[in-house]
């Protein structure tokens, strides 16, 4: 009977969410829809919710203690999603649903229910777009890396290259290295995929960590490789090979060589046990 309420206080509760929070989910979609750095948006949810569904086992087993402090964060969260809204804050009221969330199972089952799930439950930040004036922080600087990296190899390669900041002059076209090609969006890609793929292969935190930090050099040294291979295509071939169908095509090829990478380390660190990280698992992680 208390769990047939249990399952009564999450259907109200979700009704409730989508509710309260149509109009930032809405927008929340309409830009996985639409910007192309955060199209994997849509698959965070399904993700985070086999990640719970997983977890059943142990949910079952788990005690309900419901805490008046989620009571205190549900309204915190709920606070912030009025202040996001009432200020045209994306980023504060997208991030408020991850709390009303986490506030309404600590309300309704308690700390330990908690613990168990909030490993699915952080997982959602990740659907997130990152705020423009961070976004732009790390794009540009991410546009001048690739241009270099691309400038070293096209003179290894005894090609004429100049580089003025994110230009790349060739002896005949040239190249710019927008923030479509900032290599951002394969980062972000990476990033949540090595996240995904280190814990359904590892079961050590550090192990999974170090997968997840290796996404970003991988990321990096792939779009240069990109940009560099884009530069010897409109050297040898013209200005016409470095747009349309090979632009696209290398762009999947080299995020498919960036998996491989990562693949790599990930058996690599399966064969590394230090003996010092050897307990260092996760049970409800």
């Amino acid at each position: 009977m208390k769990r047939l309420g249990l399952w009564a206080s999450i259907a109200l509760s979700v009704a409730a969410f989508a509710f309260i929070n149509r109009a930032v989910i809405a927008k929340l979609v309409y830009d996985w829809i639409n910007d192309g750095n955060y199209s994997h948006g849509f698959l965070i949810v399904p993700v985070a919710a086999y990640l719970a569904w997983e977890r059943r086992k142990k949910l079952r087993a788990t005690p309900i203690r419901p805490t008046v402090l989620g009571l205190v964060l549900l309204v915190g969260s709920l606070a912030t999603l009025t202040a996001g809204v009432l200020g045209a804050e994306l980023f504060l009221g997208r991030v408020s649903m991850i709390g009303v969330i986490a506030g309404i199972v600590l309300f309704t089952t308690g700390w330990r229910f908690l613990r168990v799930l909030i490993f699915p439950i952080a997982f959602l930040l990740l659907m997130i777009p990152i705020p423009a004036i961070i976004f732009n922080e790390i794009a540009f600087p991410l546009q001048l890396l690739a241009s270099r990296g691309a400038e070293y190899t096209l003179s290894a390669a005894h090609i004429p290259v100049l580089r003025e900041g994110n230009i790349i002059v060739l002896a005949n076209t040239t190249l710019e290295v927008a923030e479509a090609c900032s290599g951002i969006r394969s980062l972000i890609s990476l990033v949540t995929l090595a996240i995904i793929y280190g814990y359904f292969t590892d079961d050590r935190i550090w192990a999974r960590v170090v997968l997840t930090l290796a996404a970003v050099p991988v990321a990096v040294a792939a779009n240069a490789a990109r940009v560099a291979g884009t530069g010897v295509a409109a050297h040898y071939y013209g200005p016409e090979a470095a747009e349309g169908f090979f632009h696209t095509f290398s762009g999947w090829m080299l995020f498919v060589v960036a998996f491989v990478m990562l693949f790599a380390i990930q058996k690599l660190l399966s064969t590394w046990r230090p003996a010092g990280l050897r307990g260092m698992r996760v049970a409800e992680v």
